[in-house]
């Protein structure tokens, strides 16, 4: 058979696209798998990483519709997002324009590549009908009290007049007008997902072996679960005095009760309500002022990558328990989003809080003794052990400690054992154009109120123009003029967007609707109850936390609101390693990128996918190899020229196994090892490397060999387990040879993998000589025989004192 790979990839997505051969069953009482691979962002074309991702995702949905399956695989696009409103400030365009043009595109890329997704699921999350429900269930959301506004500190460039994104921000300029940034308190709206915090670091528990261990470490740690004392530090009376009386005390929380006798500092984020009073308010020097300014441009990320910097601040704080003075610092390790922005400082058992102290000449004092790490103040000893200089505790280990230090605090009313998590509540606020409108409405009479749930979805208006200046909403001049759901009064709209990542905290959920129901619901509880969860997700490890923390947490809340009832939103995890090209992850800057298109263009699809899952195990790096490229090639090209030496059948050819030739028995076996090898990576291991190894040993077999039997069961098989790599070239073959009736579950025949003989080693004083073929019912006498016939030359003159047969595996005569 001729490879012409363009006729033939052609044909088959033409004929998949017209029989909508992909679309999922409506019959519930079939077994059902649900695939799903992470949605792409818009960006203009696909890259490689995206083809082994979808690659990855459509093999696995290809197989299990083979088994039998009730298969959902669907794709949408996460479209929403800052890109497109930098784009349109570069192009001069419509950041919707832009993004639908870039869909169109990318959509034409992913069908070259024959990927077998659902058609009547596909959405965008910037169309107005998923704002709708999305608004919906922010408003079912915020009448459930998990939706509520607080002020933040924002980057705000005062000439742009507009907000900045962390990444936004250049050296402390803005990226686009080179403004110095400031810092501005604006309301925002926030998720209560630490009322979930508890449930999602318990749940954890229940993806264990399904999930990578890698992301289940990363997520705990993001949550961040802490049992310790809370406690209030009290300023001096200078120190009030400074601050006109407005401030008294702070709280701060520690993890390690045991210590707190070597405190010799305290430390407050450079976002602290008394830090920034002393800022406001000019109550410390000009030069302090202009360096807390600096730390306070820093996002948390940035800050963990600089050295460790802070002020004093000419104010003080009274130790609980010594009632010694304790000065206190501005440090930008200190971080408002934990403990309060606060925290108390032991040098001797801390290593930042030693390091701060050693560069700024700060006191170190010992509480407690380790007898293996001996604290000689040449470094941190952070070990449990016994409290010393620790007055009437003194000799406590450090566990009782704990426990007497925070019933000290609690019987004197001085602090409380308190549970802390990390994770803090999750601001949704974009001052941007390009997202779903918050749907709350300002009134002067009712305050904040959610818009009438019949009016919405609250879309976005297209007659703005976007220059990088102000929030377009903010600026529109009718667009926020609107009147009070609850009173009829004049009111003001919202002009903040969601953050993206609200999106696609959901999107799994909206592929599970019925298309007839896709207008009236978010999504259906019947076949969300059917769908839910996923049983494959597949995505980058960058997504680690965020989205799937976020995802997690509003599976819950769907739940707890009777919309859905999974307690988690994927059942099982694979997270792909990134595709490198000289060593480095491919990027337009480094110019090492391999255009997808351009691989289609010359090699086919099949080239591709085959090449992608071929290279590396789908967990691993790949390195980008043109000469495997070609190597993948010439195996299809191989695999279907080799067509002809098999018959027509619409089932395995019965085989008499016994009387095959030796090398037709070997073909048999191999084929069905690697039918075996199949069955074994789809459990959830995914080699598919391992896999295309098999079939390519498989064909080589079959090559030594010509029963026309034996070939028409090979292909049958072969051209079975590859459909899901290789699609295109297998359903050409098996129409022509099987009219596509060998897709199906195929039963391993054991009868192939018997042994009519077997390979015995030959050695000699456990010295390899020699290898024998025999019988596998021959006597051990006669093998032994046989063993020294074969090693006859290295007898001669030789007494044999001893003959060991290690059944199956070798014969060892021991001689002198």
């Amino acid at each position: 058979m001729e490879y012409n790979v363009s006729k033939i990839e052609k044909k088959w997505q033409k004929y998949w696209n017209e029989n909508n051969s992909f679309e999922p069953e409506n019959d519930f009482t079939k077994e059902k798998k649900y695939i799903l691979s992470m949605f792409p962002y818009p960006s203009g074309k696909i890259h490689m990483g995206h083809v082994r991702n979808y690659s990855i995702g459509d093999a696995i949905a290809r197989n299990s519709r083979k088994d039998g399956y009730n298969v959902l695989h669907p794709i949408g696009w996460d479209s929403f997002g800052m890109p497109a409103e930098n784009a349109a400030i570069k192009n001069r365009t419509h950041p919707k324009k832009w993004t639908y043009e870039n869909i169109d595109y990318m959509k034409k890329e992913l069908n070259s590549l024959g990927l077998s997704f659902s058609k009547t699921r596909e959405f965008a999350t910037s169309d107005t009908l998923y704002t709708k429900h999305e608004q919906k269930i922010f408003i079912d959301m915020y009448e459930k009290g998990l939706v509520y506004q607080k002020s933040a500190t924002l980057n705000w460039c005062e000439t742009c007049q507009t907000v900045l994104a962390n990444e936004q921000v250049e050296d402390g300029k803005c990226w686009r007008c080179d403004s110095e940034v400031i810092q501005k308190d604006m309301p925002s709206y926030y998720l209560k997902i630490t009322q979930y915090a508890q449930e999602l670091l318990d749940d954890l528990k229940t993806l264990e072996s399904k999930w990578p261990s890698q992301v289940l470490t990363m997520q705990e740690n993001w949550i961040g679960r802490s049992e310790g004392l809370e406690f209030y530090l009290n300023l001096s009376d200078d120190s009030k005095a400074k601050l006109d009386g407005k401030f008294t005390k702070f709280k701060v929380f520690t993890t390690r009760p045991d210590t707190i006798y070597g405190v010799s500092y305290s430390a407050l984020a450079p976002e602290h309500e008394i830090v920034k009073y002393l800022v406001e308010h000019k109550l410390l020097s000009d030069d302090k002022i202009k360096k807390i300014k600096d730390m306070q441009r820093l996002s948390a990320r940035d800050r963990s990558m600089v050295e460790k910097e802070g002020l004093y601040l000419e104010l003080d704080v009274v130790h609980p328990l010594t009632k010694k003075k304790v000065s206190l610092w501005v440090a930008n390790f200190v971080l408002i989003e934990y403990g309060g922005g606060a925290v108390m400082a032991v040098p001797a058992h801390d290593e930042r809080d030693f390091e701060f102290a050693q560069k700024y000449d700060l006191p170190i004092i010992q509480s407690i003794e380790n007898k293996k790490h001996k604290f000689d103040g040449s470094c941190a000893t952070t070990e449990y052990g016994y409290m010393v200089n620790s007055g009437e505790f003194s000799g406590l280990d450090s566990a009782k400690g704990k426990i007497a230090i925070i019933k000290y605090f609690e019987d004197n009313n001085l602090g409380k054992k308190v549970i802390n998590f990390k994770l803090r509540d999750w601001g949704i606020s974009r001052q941007r154009y390009w997202g779903a409108p918050i749907p709350m409405v300002h009134c002067k009479k009712c305050g904040l109120v959610p818009e009438a749930k019949e009016n919405l979805p609250v879309a976005l208006p297209d007659d703005i123009a976007i220059t990088g200046e102000g929030n377009p909403l903010q600026t529109h001049p009718t667009w926020k003029y609107t009147k009070c759901p609850k009173c009829g009064s004049d009111a003001l709209r919202e002009t903040d967007t969601m953050d993206t990542f609200f999106q696609s905290s959901w999107y799994f959920l909206r592929y599970t609707t019925d298309p007839t129901l896709c207008k009236e619901v978010p999504f259906d509880k019947k076949s969300s109850d059917y769908w839910m969860s996923v049983d494959q997700y597949v995505g980058g490890i960058e997504h680690a936390i965020l989205h799937l923390l976020y995802a997690r947490f509003f599976t819950k809340v769907l739940r707890d609101m009777g919309m859905q009832s999974s307690d988690e939103p994927f059942s099982n995890l694979l997270t792909q390693g990134m595709v490198l090209k000289d060593g480095s992850k491919m990027s337009k800057s480094k110019g090492n990128t391999v255009d997808p298109d351009e691989i289609i263009s010359r090699y086919g699809a099949d080239t591709a996918r085959l090449f992608i899952l071929f290279a590396a195990p789908p967990q691993k790096e790949l390195e980008w190899n043109d000469s495997g490229v070609e190597g993948a090639f010439k195996f299809i090209k191989r695999f279907a020229s080799r067509v002809e030496m098999a018959q027509k059948c619409e089932i395995i050819p019965d085989i008499k196994h016994e009387i095959l030739s030796k090398e037709s028995k070997y073909a048999r076996k191999k084929v069905y090892e690697a039918l075996k090898k199949s069955n074994e990576i789809f459990e959830g291991a995914y080699t598919f490397n391992t896999l295309v190894a098999a079939c390519m040993e498989a064909l080589n077999a079959l090559n030594q060999q010509n029963n026309v039997d034996v070939w028409s069961e090979g292909y049958f098989v072969l051209s079975n387990i590859l459909e899901p790599i290789i699609p295109h070239i297998c359903w050409e073959i098996s129409d022509l040879l099987f009219g596509r009736k060998n897709f199906i579950k195929i039963p391993l025949l054991e009868e192939v993998f018997k042994e009519d003989s077997i390979t015995v080693a030959v050695t000699i004083n456990g010295k390899k000589r020699a290898q024998i073929e025999v019988e596998v019912d021959l006597q051990k006498e006669d093998i032994i025989n046989k063993a020294k016939e074969e090693a006859s030359k290295w007898l001669e003159g030789k007494d044999i004192i001893k003959e060991i047969y290690v059944p199956g595996k070798l014969v060892n005569l021991v001689v002198k």
